[in-house]
């Protein structure tokens, strides 16, 4: 049977194919590969700069190809890694005959054939897999971050900032327990998301991508029985921590990774950072969720209404509605991704003794959990895209609920030490419909200076927002 997105298990492979195209080159098998290519040839050209007898120099030749195997990764030279693997069948090992393979590869020039073809031995001298996957795995995460969840992120971040702003002076009646409360303005509750949002996602840029290449189980050992006098610790931190090759870099740099180094480890990298990390994510995707709830909660009650789409259908049986499907994707969405991030936070950092292979196959499911978040922020920007401002119904809810001005009144009364103000007011308002007449009674009655009792009537619930409207200003200045 001939692939097609109908068959595939997963929606994000399916359904959702084109939504997470651009995490496929970075999280696939093939990506996974395409970093495995570049930290050998990163390795090798750092053994090349010892000064070793059996690896010497390189020309700039040389070097610029080794670098093109891994920029310019192809998928039909993964394939061929991959057909070499199901004679190995050990992935790591097909990376390294594939590279092996193009030292003396047919279309190569002539001079770096020459130099290349007798040092094929040293391409992954010393190393053990996990030393290649780990780091593998965290230019993937590096990858995926800087280039794809980081941009969605900025995007809805900025999106949502931009309404805060729009809707700043907004008055909106506030719930609490889901009853009438103190009013606030639309642009400062979205304003409480914005600032929460970008907090967590600094946390999530400002985490170390960890990395090690010290051997089998962590102490160089291999490395030190072929060379005693190398100081190898040091030259797999130059590795790791190194600025890794951007086009145009000068070829006689020293060539890096650009991670953080990991001094200490069994034969795997503990997944500290990467726990770390998803905890971070997941922490993101919780307030997302909150915001879903939120907007789900104004549309519902009819604070904000959704631009119609031509030709889009909210029910087969109900003409009339328009559902806030968006908001329940992205929420949804959230919520497998979290299951997913949080499972491999508190898995991946667990291994018997110097390492077993449960995170192997867990780890390869990263790719998974980033995929339904972007597929969930993008439902949110979508969604973002859609609200409209319900301005008439917004007005009728604070103008039928009065009783939300008793806290200031109660408050001014204390001020000017009346006995019994809360309890006063707790017995005209608790429970009951009150109106601008009742109100009115109660603040002329009260034995309050003549200034106050004005600036008392003078309020109404739609002018009774605080700091609500500068607070959320306030994020639209530089």
């Amino acid at each position: 049977m001939n692939y097609s997105p109908l068959l595939a298990l997963s929606p994000l492979d399916g359904r959702y194919a084109a939504k997470v195209s651009s995490l496929r080159p970075i999280m696939s098998e093939m990506g996974y590969i395409q970093r495995r290519v570049q930290v050998e040839i990163t390795w090798f050209i750092a053994l090349s700069q010892l000064g070793l007898r059996e690896c010497p120099p390189l020309s700039n030749e040389s070097k610029a190809y080794l670098i093109g195997l891994f920029q310019n990764f192809t998928h039909d030279q993964a394939l061929e890694v991959k057909e070499i693997e199901k004679t190995t069948n050990h992935d790591v090992k097909a990376v390294e005959y594939w590279i092996k393979s193009q030292f003396k590869a047919k279309h190569m020039n002539a001079s770096v054939k020459k130099e290349l073809e007798n040092m094929g031995e040293m391409v992954h001298f010393s190393m053990t897999s996990e030393d290649i996957n780990n780091t593998s795995h965290a230019l993937q995460i590096q990858a995926a971050r800087d280039q794809v969840l980081l941009p969605f992120l900025g995007s809805v971040i900025e999106t949502m900032k931009g309404l805060s702003q729009e809707y700043a002076d907004v008055p909106m009646l506030s719930r609490t327990h889901g009853q009438t409360a103190t009013p606030t303005s639309v642009g400062k509750e979205i304003a409480n998301f914005v600032v929460r949002l970008k907090n967590a996602r600094n946390r999530l840029e400002s985490i170390s991508l960890m990395a090690k290449m010290n051997g089998a189980v962590g102490n160089y050992n291999a490395q030190l029985a072929a060379y005693p006098d190398i100081d190898w610790e040091q030259v797999a931190k130059n590795v790791i921590e190194g600025p890794a090759y951007r086009e145009g870099s000068p070829l006689d740099n020293h060539l890096g990774l650009g991670l953080s180094f990991q001094a200490y480890s069994t034969q795997i990298e503990s997944h500290d950072y990467m726990a770390e990390f998803f905890d971070a994510l997941s922490r993101l995707n919780v307030i997302l969720i909150d915001w879903c709830r939120d907007i789900w909660g104004y549309i519902s009650l009819g604070y904000f209404k959704q631009r119609l789409k031509e030709g889009e259908i909210g029910s087969s049986t109900m003409p009339h509605k328009v559902n806030p499907i968006d908001f329940e994707n992205a929420e949804g969405n959230l919520g497998l991704a979290n299951a997913l991030l949080r499972h491999m936070s508190e898995k991946l950092p667990i291994s018997r003794f110097q390492r077993d292979l449960t995170d192997s196959t867990v780890i390869r499911n990263v790719g998974v959990a980033f995929g339904y978040s972007i597929l969930a922020y993008q439902s949110l920007l979508t969604g973002l895209s859609k609200l409209e401002i319900n301005h008439a119904k917004l007005a009728e809810d604070l103008d039928a609920a009065w009783e939300v001005l008793a806290e200031p009144i109660q408050t001014v009364m204390r001020r000017y030490g009346v006995h019994g103000a809360y309890e006063s007011l707790k017995e005209l308002t608790r429970g009951r419909t009150v109106t601008q007449g009742d109100l009115k009674k109660l603040i002329e009655a009260l034995d309050i200076p003549s200034q106050e009792k004005e600036r008392l009537l003078a309020l109404r619930p739609e002018t009774y927002l605080g700091l609500a409207a500068s607070l959320a200003k306030r994020l639209g200045q530089p």
